[in-house]
Protein backbone atom coordinates (compact mmCIF):
# COMPACT_ATOMS: atom_id res chain seq x y z
CA UNK A 1 0.00 0.00 0.00
CA UNK A 2 1.35 3.42 -0.94
CA UNK A 3 1.30 5.88 1.95
CA UNK A 4 2.43 8.69 -0.37
CA UNK A 5 -1.27 9.35 -1.01
CA UNK A 6 -2.16 11.36 2.07
CA UNK A 7 -5.53 10.66 3.67
CA UNK A 8 -7.32 12.76 6.24
CA UNK A 9 -7.80 10.54 9.30
CA UNK A 10 -8.81 12.58 12.35
CA UNK A 11 -8.33 10.95 15.73
CA UNK A 12 -11.98 11.46 16.57
CA UNK A 13 -15.04 12.88 14.91
CA UNK A 14 -18.65 13.12 16.11
CA UNK A 15 -21.12 11.41 13.79
CA UNK A 16 -24.26 13.52 13.72
CA UNK A 17 -26.96 12.66 11.20
CA UNK A 18 -30.33 14.02 10.11
CA UNK A 19 -32.10 12.37 13.04
CA UNK A 20 -29.99 14.27 15.57
CA UNK A 21 -30.42 17.53 13.66
CA UNK A 22 -34.18 17.09 13.50
CA UNK A 23 -34.34 16.27 17.21
CA UNK A 24 -32.42 19.44 18.06
CA UNK A 25 -34.59 21.48 15.69
CA UNK A 26 -37.70 20.12 17.38
CA UNK A 27 -36.43 21.33 20.75
CA UNK A 28 -35.54 24.76 19.39
CA UNK A 29 -39.00 25.01 17.83
CA UNK A 30 -40.64 24.41 21.19
CA UNK A 31 -40.95 26.43 24.40
CA UNK A 32 -38.79 24.26 26.70
CA UNK A 33 -34.99 24.28 26.57
CA UNK A 34 -34.35 23.01 30.10
CA UNK A 35 -36.38 21.16 32.77
CA UNK A 36 -38.19 19.33 29.98
CA UNK A 37 -39.20 15.78 29.13
CA UNK A 38 -36.24 14.88 26.94
CA UNK A 39 -33.74 14.79 29.79
CA UNK A 40 -35.97 12.31 31.59
CA UNK A 41 -36.39 10.27 28.41
CA UNK A 42 -32.63 10.20 27.92
CA UNK A 43 -32.09 9.05 31.49
CA UNK A 44 -34.58 6.23 31.08
CA UNK A 45 -33.06 5.14 27.76
CA UNK A 46 -29.51 5.17 29.14
CA UNK A 47 -30.55 3.20 32.21
CA UNK A 48 -32.18 0.61 29.96
CA UNK A 49 -29.12 0.43 27.71
CA UNK A 50 -26.66 -0.18 30.54
CA UNK A 51 -29.00 -2.21 32.74
CA UNK A 52 -28.96 0.38 35.51
CA UNK A 53 -31.83 0.87 37.92
CA UNK A 54 -31.35 4.63 37.89
CA UNK A 55 -29.65 7.20 35.66
CA UNK A 56 -29.14 10.91 36.30
CA UNK A 57 -28.26 13.19 33.37
CA UNK A 58 -25.70 15.86 34.22
CA UNK A 59 -23.61 18.56 32.59
CA UNK A 60 -20.44 16.48 32.20
CA UNK A 61 -18.63 13.41 33.46
CA UNK A 62 -16.67 15.72 35.77
CA UNK A 63 -19.97 16.93 37.22
CA UNK A 64 -21.02 13.31 37.76
CA UNK A 65 -17.77 12.55 39.56
CA UNK A 66 -18.01 15.69 41.69
CA UNK A 67 -21.61 14.91 42.63
CA UNK A 68 -20.61 11.36 43.57
CA UNK A 69 -18.19 12.62 46.21
CA UNK A 70 -20.35 15.57 47.25
CA UNK A 71 -23.21 13.13 47.85
CA UNK A 72 -20.86 11.03 49.99
CA UNK A 73 -20.10 14.08 52.15
CA UNK A 74 -16.41 13.97 51.26
CA UNK A 75 -14.40 16.80 52.78
CA UNK A 76 -11.20 18.00 54.40
CA UNK A 77 -9.23 15.18 56.02
CA UNK A 78 -10.76 12.52 53.78
CA UNK A 79 -8.83 10.55 51.14
CA UNK A 80 -9.74 8.75 47.94
CA UNK A 81 -7.64 6.19 46.11
CA UNK A 82 -7.16 7.46 42.52
CA UNK A 83 -5.23 5.94 39.60
CA UNK A 84 -2.14 7.90 38.61
CA UNK A 85 -2.84 7.15 34.95
CA UNK A 86 -6.04 9.02 34.13
CA UNK A 87 -7.47 12.37 33.05
CA UNK A 88 -7.00 15.12 35.61
CA UNK A 89 -10.78 15.39 36.05
CA UNK A 90 -10.71 12.10 37.97
CA UNK A 91 -8.56 13.69 40.66
CA UNK A 92 -10.05 17.18 40.41
CA UNK A 93 -13.45 15.84 41.49
CA UNK A 94 -11.86 14.72 44.77
CA UNK A 95 -9.93 17.97 45.23
CA UNK A 96 -13.06 20.04 44.63
CA UNK A 97 -14.57 18.48 47.75
CA UNK A 98 -11.53 19.43 49.82
CA UNK A 99 -10.32 15.83 50.11
CA UNK A 100 -7.00 14.37 49.03
CA UNK A 101 -6.45 11.99 46.10
CA UNK A 102 -3.99 9.23 46.99
CA UNK A 103 -2.49 7.99 43.75
CA UNK A 104 -1.76 4.38 42.80
CA UNK A 105 0.42 3.29 39.88
CA UNK A 106 -0.82 1.53 36.75
CA UNK A 107 -0.58 -2.01 35.43
CA UNK A 108 1.89 -2.20 32.55
CA UNK A 109 -0.32 -4.64 30.64
CA UNK A 110 -3.56 -2.61 30.58
CA UNK A 111 -2.89 0.89 31.89
CA UNK A 112 -5.54 0.28 34.57
CA UNK A 113 -4.95 0.88 38.26
CA UNK A 114 -2.73 -1.80 39.80
CA UNK A 115 -5.24 -3.53 42.06
CA UNK A 116 -2.47 -5.22 44.04
CA UNK A 117 -1.08 -1.83 45.11
CA UNK A 118 -4.35 -0.30 46.28
CA UNK A 119 -4.35 -1.53 49.88
CA UNK A 120 -0.91 -0.04 50.51
CA UNK A 121 -2.49 3.40 49.97
CA UNK A 122 -5.49 2.87 52.24
CA UNK A 123 -5.51 4.61 55.64
CA UNK A 124 -8.14 5.30 58.29
CA UNK A 125 -8.95 8.47 56.32
CA UNK A 126 -9.79 6.63 53.06
CA UNK A 127 -13.45 6.99 52.12
CA UNK A 128 -13.65 5.81 48.52
CA UNK A 129 -12.00 4.08 45.58
CA UNK A 130 -11.93 5.85 42.21
CA UNK A 131 -11.73 3.26 39.44
CA UNK A 132 -11.05 4.24 35.83
CA UNK A 133 -11.54 1.76 33.00
CA UNK A 134 -8.50 2.98 31.07
CA UNK A 135 -9.29 3.51 27.38
CA UNK A 136 -12.37 1.34 27.89
CA UNK A 137 -10.57 -1.74 29.21
CA UNK A 138 -12.43 -3.00 32.31
CA UNK A 139 -10.72 -3.24 35.67
CA UNK A 140 -10.99 -6.44 37.72
CA UNK A 141 -14.06 -5.28 39.63
CA UNK A 142 -14.20 -8.44 41.74
CA UNK A 143 -10.84 -7.49 43.19
CA UNK A 144 -11.95 -3.88 43.65
CA UNK A 145 -15.18 -4.79 45.42
CA UNK A 146 -13.34 -7.23 47.66
CA UNK A 147 -11.09 -4.40 48.84
CA UNK A 148 -14.06 -2.06 49.19
CA UNK A 149 -16.01 -4.50 51.36
CA UNK A 150 -12.97 -5.22 53.52
CA UNK A 151 -12.40 -1.53 54.28
CA UNK A 152 -15.96 -0.20 54.01
CA UNK A 153 -15.26 2.03 51.00
CA UNK A 154 -17.53 3.70 48.44
CA UNK A 155 -16.68 2.76 44.82
CA UNK A 156 -16.86 5.34 42.02
CA UNK A 157 -16.38 4.01 38.48
CA UNK A 158 -15.04 6.58 36.03
CA UNK A 159 -16.54 5.31 32.78
CA UNK A 160 -15.67 8.30 30.59
CA UNK A 161 -14.34 5.94 27.89
CA UNK A 162 -16.37 2.90 28.82
CA UNK A 163 -19.70 2.90 27.01
CA UNK A 164 -19.82 -0.69 25.79
CA UNK A 165 -17.34 -1.94 28.41
CA UNK A 166 -18.36 -5.11 30.24
CA UNK A 167 -16.87 -7.13 33.07
CA UNK A 168 -18.48 -10.55 33.50
CA UNK A 169 -21.28 -9.44 31.16
CA UNK A 170 -22.24 -6.53 33.44
CA UNK A 171 -21.86 -3.06 31.99
CA UNK A 172 -19.20 -0.79 33.45
CA UNK A 173 -20.60 1.53 36.08
CA UNK A 174 -22.79 -1.11 37.71
CA UNK A 175 -20.11 -2.92 39.70
CA UNK A 176 -19.45 -0.09 42.15
CA UNK A 177 -21.80 2.32 43.90
CA UNK A 178 -21.98 4.79 41.00
CA UNK A 179 -20.73 4.97 37.41
CA UNK A 180 -19.94 8.23 35.61
CA UNK A 181 -20.02 8.63 31.81
CA UNK A 182 -18.90 11.28 29.34
CA UNK A 183 -20.58 12.43 26.12
CA UNK A 184 -17.74 14.67 24.92
CA UNK A 185 -17.63 14.98 21.08
CA UNK A 186 -15.02 12.27 20.38
CA UNK A 187 -16.37 9.71 22.87
CA UNK A 188 -18.48 6.69 21.92
CA UNK A 189 -21.54 8.93 21.63
CA UNK A 190 -21.98 12.64 22.13
CA UNK A 191 -24.29 15.34 23.44
CA UNK A 192 -21.60 17.97 22.58
CA UNK A 193 -20.93 18.25 26.31
CA UNK A 194 -22.69 16.20 28.93
CA UNK A 195 -22.57 13.21 31.19
CA UNK A 196 -24.59 10.58 33.00
CA UNK A 197 -24.43 8.95 36.42
CA UNK A 198 -25.86 5.48 36.90
CA UNK A 199 -26.48 3.55 40.10
CA UNK A 200 -28.43 0.68 41.60
CA UNK A 201 -29.23 2.76 44.69
CA UNK A 202 -32.45 4.77 44.58
CA UNK A 203 -31.48 6.96 47.53
CA UNK A 204 -28.23 8.00 45.82
CA UNK A 205 -30.07 8.76 42.59
CA UNK A 206 -32.72 10.83 44.32
CA UNK A 207 -30.22 12.86 46.32
CA UNK A 208 -27.91 13.52 43.38
CA UNK A 209 -30.88 14.43 41.21
CA UNK A 210 -31.59 17.26 43.64
CA UNK A 211 -27.97 18.21 44.20
CA UNK A 212 -27.48 18.72 40.47
CA UNK A 213 -30.25 21.36 40.58
CA UNK A 214 -29.34 23.62 43.52
CA UNK A 215 -30.77 21.24 46.13
CA UNK A 216 -34.34 22.31 45.35
CA UNK A 217 -37.13 20.14 46.72
CA UNK A 218 -39.56 20.59 43.81
CA UNK A 219 -38.49 20.56 40.16
CA UNK A 220 -39.87 23.14 37.74
CA UNK A 221 -42.39 20.86 36.05
CA UNK A 222 -43.70 19.62 39.41
CA UNK A 223 -44.46 23.00 40.98
CA UNK A 224 -48.12 23.77 41.62
CA UNK A 225 -47.31 27.46 41.89
CA UNK A 226 -44.59 28.78 39.50
CA UNK A 227 -41.48 29.93 41.32
CA UNK A 228 -42.49 28.38 44.64
CA UNK A 229 -40.05 25.84 46.09
CA UNK A 230 -37.71 25.22 48.99
CA UNK A 231 -33.99 24.40 49.06
CA UNK A 232 -33.33 21.49 51.38
CA UNK A 233 -29.65 20.84 50.65
CA UNK A 234 -26.60 22.41 49.06
CA UNK A 235 -26.37 21.86 45.32
CA UNK A 236 -25.04 22.94 41.94
CA UNK A 237 -26.26 23.86 38.49
CA UNK A 238 -25.15 20.60 36.85
CA UNK A 239 -28.22 19.85 34.73
CA UNK A 240 -28.28 18.56 31.16
CA UNK A 241 -30.45 20.72 28.88
CA UNK A 242 -33.09 19.61 26.39
CA UNK A 243 -30.92 20.22 23.31
CA UNK A 244 -28.17 17.97 24.65
CA UNK A 245 -30.69 15.38 25.79
CA UNK A 246 -32.32 15.28 22.35
CA UNK A 247 -28.88 14.63 20.84
CA UNK A 248 -28.24 11.92 23.40
CA UNK A 249 -31.51 10.11 22.73
CA UNK A 250 -30.71 9.82 19.03
CA UNK A 251 -27.03 8.98 19.57
CA UNK A 252 -27.93 6.20 21.97
CA UNK A 253 -30.00 4.55 19.24
CA UNK A 254 -26.81 4.31 17.16
CA UNK A 255 -24.25 3.51 19.83
CA UNK A 256 -24.30 -0.27 19.28
CA UNK A 257 -23.36 0.32 15.65
CA UNK A 258 -20.66 2.77 16.67
CA UNK A 259 -19.20 0.25 19.12
CA UNK A 260 -19.33 -2.58 16.57
CA UNK A 261 -17.38 -0.45 14.09
CA UNK A 262 -14.80 0.46 16.72
CA UNK A 263 -14.30 -3.19 17.57
CA UNK A 264 -13.81 -4.17 13.90
CA UNK A 265 -11.40 -1.30 13.28
CA UNK A 266 -9.46 -2.11 16.44
CA UNK A 267 -9.13 -5.78 15.50
CA UNK A 268 -7.93 -4.89 12.00
CA UNK A 269 -5.38 -2.35 13.19
CA UNK A 270 -4.14 -4.60 15.98
CA UNK A 271 -3.45 -7.40 13.48
CA UNK A 272 -1.67 -5.02 11.14
CA UNK A 273 0.64 -3.85 13.94
CA UNK A 274 1.51 -7.24 15.42
CA UNK A 275 4.76 -7.71 13.51
CA UNK A 276 6.26 -4.31 14.31
CA UNK A 277 9.00 -5.20 16.77
CA UNK A 278 9.55 -1.60 17.88
CA UNK A 279 6.13 -1.26 19.51
CA UNK A 280 3.89 -3.04 22.00
CA UNK A 281 0.14 -2.96 22.43
CA UNK A 282 -1.82 -2.72 25.66
CA UNK A 283 -3.86 -5.79 26.54
CA UNK A 284 -7.40 -5.72 25.21
CA UNK A 285 -10.55 -7.85 25.49
CA UNK A 286 -10.19 -11.42 26.71
CA UNK A 287 -12.44 -13.82 28.57
CA UNK A 288 -14.70 -11.91 30.93
CA UNK A 289 -13.07 -8.56 30.10
CA UNK A 290 -14.79 -6.73 27.23
CA UNK A 291 -13.26 -3.43 26.14
CA UNK A 292 -15.13 -0.55 24.53
CA UNK A 293 -12.23 -0.09 22.05
CA UNK A 294 -11.96 3.66 22.46
CA UNK A 295 -8.60 3.76 20.68
CA UNK A 296 -5.52 1.60 20.12
CA UNK A 297 -2.65 2.84 22.24
CA UNK A 298 0.80 1.64 21.19
CA UNK A 299 3.88 1.74 23.40
CA UNK A 300 7.16 2.69 21.75
CA UNK A 301 9.82 0.24 22.88
CA UNK A 302 13.31 1.19 24.06
CA UNK A 303 14.88 4.43 22.90
CA UNK A 304 12.22 4.90 20.23
CA UNK A 305 10.12 6.64 22.89
CA UNK A 306 12.60 9.54 22.74
CA UNK A 307 11.37 10.16 19.19
CA UNK A 308 7.66 10.12 20.04
CA UNK A 309 6.97 13.77 19.12
CA UNK A 310 8.77 13.35 15.81
CA UNK A 311 6.74 10.20 15.10
CA UNK A 312 3.49 12.00 15.94
CA UNK A 313 4.41 14.94 13.73
CA UNK A 314 5.36 12.70 10.81
CA UNK A 315 2.11 10.76 11.15
CA UNK A 316 0.26 14.07 11.22
CA UNK A 317 1.87 15.12 7.95
CA UNK A 318 0.61 11.84 6.48
CA UNK A 319 -2.90 12.70 7.62
CA UNK A 320 -3.04 10.37 10.63
CA UNK A 321 -4.50 12.02 13.70
CA UNK A 322 -3.23 10.80 17.06
CA UNK A 323 -3.54 11.60 20.74
CA UNK A 324 -1.78 10.80 24.02
CA UNK A 325 -3.43 9.19 27.05
CA UNK A 326 -2.21 10.97 29.11
CA UNK A 327 0.54 13.61 28.80
CA UNK A 328 1.78 12.84 32.33
CA UNK A 329 0.56 10.86 35.31
CA UNK A 330 -1.78 13.17 37.22
CA UNK A 331 0.57 13.45 40.25
CA UNK A 332 3.28 14.74 37.89
CA UNK A 333 1.09 17.60 36.62
CA UNK A 334 2.16 20.90 38.12
CA UNK A 335 -0.85 21.46 40.39
CA UNK A 336 -0.52 18.06 42.10
CA UNK A 337 3.26 17.91 42.02
CA UNK A 338 3.57 21.34 43.64
CA UNK A 339 0.83 20.75 46.20
CA UNK A 340 1.85 17.24 47.31
CA UNK A 341 5.53 17.13 46.38
CA UNK A 342 5.53 14.10 44.11
CA UNK A 343 8.85 13.31 42.41
CA UNK A 344 9.01 12.63 38.69
CA UNK A 345 10.43 9.21 39.56
CA UNK A 346 7.21 8.23 41.33
CA UNK A 347 4.60 6.03 39.63
CA UNK A 348 7.07 4.56 37.13
CA UNK A 349 4.60 2.44 35.15
CA UNK A 350 2.19 5.32 34.61
CA UNK A 351 5.14 7.57 33.75
CA UNK A 352 6.37 5.08 31.16
CA UNK A 353 2.92 4.78 29.58
CA UNK A 354 2.58 8.55 29.44
CA UNK A 355 6.03 9.08 27.97
CA UNK A 356 6.06 6.25 25.42
CA UNK A 357 2.48 5.87 24.17
CA UNK A 358 0.68 7.06 21.05
CA UNK A 359 -3.08 6.64 20.73
CA UNK A 360 -4.22 5.67 17.25
CA UNK A 361 -7.78 6.21 16.01
CA UNK A 362 -10.32 3.41 15.54
CA UNK A 363 -13.55 5.41 15.69
CA UNK A 364 -16.64 4.71 13.60
CA UNK A 365 -15.82 7.62 11.27
CA UNK A 366 -13.10 5.34 9.84
CA UNK A 367 -13.08 2.02 7.98
CA UNK A 368 -10.76 -0.98 7.74
CA UNK A 369 -8.91 0.51 4.76
CA UNK A 370 -8.03 3.42 7.00
CA UNK A 371 -6.61 0.94 9.51
CA UNK A 372 -4.32 -0.46 6.80
CA UNK A 373 -3.21 3.06 5.92
CA UNK A 374 -2.47 3.90 9.57
CA UNK A 375 -0.40 0.71 9.98
CA UNK A 376 1.61 1.30 6.81
CA UNK A 377 2.15 4.93 7.71
CA UNK A 378 3.41 3.95 11.15
CA UNK A 379 5.78 1.34 9.69
CA UNK A 380 7.19 3.92 7.26
CA UNK A 381 7.63 6.54 9.96
CA UNK A 382 9.35 4.17 12.37
CA UNK A 383 11.70 3.07 9.61
CA UNK A 384 12.53 6.70 8.78
CA UNK A 385 13.05 7.71 12.38
CA UNK A 386 15.30 4.74 13.12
Amino acid sequence: METSVVRKIPFGKPIVGPEEKQAVSDVLSGPILVHGPRAKEFEEAFAAYTGADYAVAVASCTAALHLSYFNLGLGAGDEVIVPAQTHTATAHAVELCGARPVFVDAEAETGNIDVEQIESGITERTRALSIVHFLGMPVDMDGINGIARKHGLFVVEDCALAIGTYFKQVHAGLHGDVGCFSFYPVKHMTTAEGGMLITKDGDIAEKINRQKAFGQDIFVGQRKVPGQYDVTMLGFNYRLNEIQSALGIEQLKRVDGFCKKRKANYAKLSRQLQNIDEISQLQSSHGEYQSSYYCLSIILNGNLADSRIEIINRLGRMGVGTSIYYPRPVPHLSYYKNKYGYAYTSFPVAARLSAASIALPVGPHLNEDDMEYIAEALKDVISEVK
